[in-house]
């Protein structure tokens, strides 16, 4: 598939501190996850795309075209992004997914015309927050709220979509309904999304890539069979896994093993001491891949 966002040779991250140094190409109408362990550059890797913060080294285009030649009009109309970080102002759900529709004012237009009121309801209705379209978004719970910031990016209209970590402080019930409209948007209106995301499980099972970072590199990239293998996960979160198939989606499904069940089964026989110990896992002994043999 051809790539929609090509990251090349790039260096960005905060004065002093940490910075993401990466190669990769994106697939456009795709969903692609973002996962890694906490202080990968997950975050700072979006932040990069989305040109909060600049390259210092390298590239990113998108569609062919350099973001960093772009200006503020152009990468408006081509990025949208939900952060974690939104503030739930004393705005009303409608005029807060209006505010999506700034990029796409004409010259001297100071308000929102007819046809911006149409976009705005429309994405109300896709994602379900019209029937609180005169709701204070403050008074919203947190996944109501997380809909309306999507619903507000979706208004922007652009090709590339943005999402950081749009799951987290959601229950399993919001997760998924949340998870499945994401596709149904990469489907129906041919976008591509890129999200971070914690949760390995619920990134095999909706991604259509998966970029793992570790120390701002990444570590693997492709499809989750590919990506999400147990010597994998192992090395890059420092911990035993047991990786199976999901017997519907037939996609990866990692369990964690927890400290006590190492000890307390065959695995504490045949891992090597430092995967017992945790905390020094760099790669899976020749024991523990017999283990994980055994028990597929």
């Amino acid at each position: 598939m051809k790539p929609f966002v090509t990251i090349d040779n790039l260096t960005a991250g905060y004065d002093g501190d940490f910075t993401v140094s990466l190669n990769t190409a994106l697939p456009g109408e795709s969903i692609i996850g973002i996962i890694g362990p906490n202080g990968s550059g997950k975050t700072t890797l979006l932040r990069a795309i989305s040109r909060v913060l600049p390259a210092r080294t390298g590239f990113i285009a998108i569609g062919g075209k350099q973001l960093a030649r772009m200006d503020a009009k152009t990468l408006a109309r081509t990025v949208s992004v939900v952060s974690q970080d939104v503030a739930a102002e004393m705005i009303t759900v409608r005029d807060f997914v209006l505010l999506g529709r700034m990029p796409h004012f004409a010259p001297m237009q100071f308000f929102e015309s007819p046809r911006d009121y149409e976009i705005a309801s429309r994405y109300m209705k896709l994602t379900g927050v019209d029937v609180h379209a005169d709701k204070l978004l403050s008074a919203m719970s947190g996944g109501e709220r997380q809909l309306a910031y999507i619903a507000r990016a979706l208004a922007q209209e652009t090709p590339l979509l943005l999402l950081d970590e749009p799951t987290s402080h959601l229950d399993i019930t919001h997760q998924v309904r949340l998870l499945d409209l994401i596709r149904r948007l990469k489907r129906e209106l041919k976008l591509t999304i890129v999200m971070t995301i914690h949760d390995l499980n619920l990134a095999s099972e909706y991604c259509d890539m998966l970029v793992l970072m570790k120390h701002g590199r990444v570590h693997a990239e492709g499809t989750p069979e590919e990506v999400l293998t147990y010597q994998t996960v192992e090395a890059v979160y420092d911990t035993v896994v047991i990786v199976k198939e999901n017997p519907l989606s037939k996609k990866p499904y990692v369990f964690a093993v927890s400290g006590d069940s190492i000890q307390d089964t065959e695995i504490s026989k045949h891992a090597s001491v430092s995967v017992r110990r945790r905390g020094h896992v760099t790669a899976p002994s020749d024991h523990s891949k017999k283990y994980h043999r055994r028990k597929k």
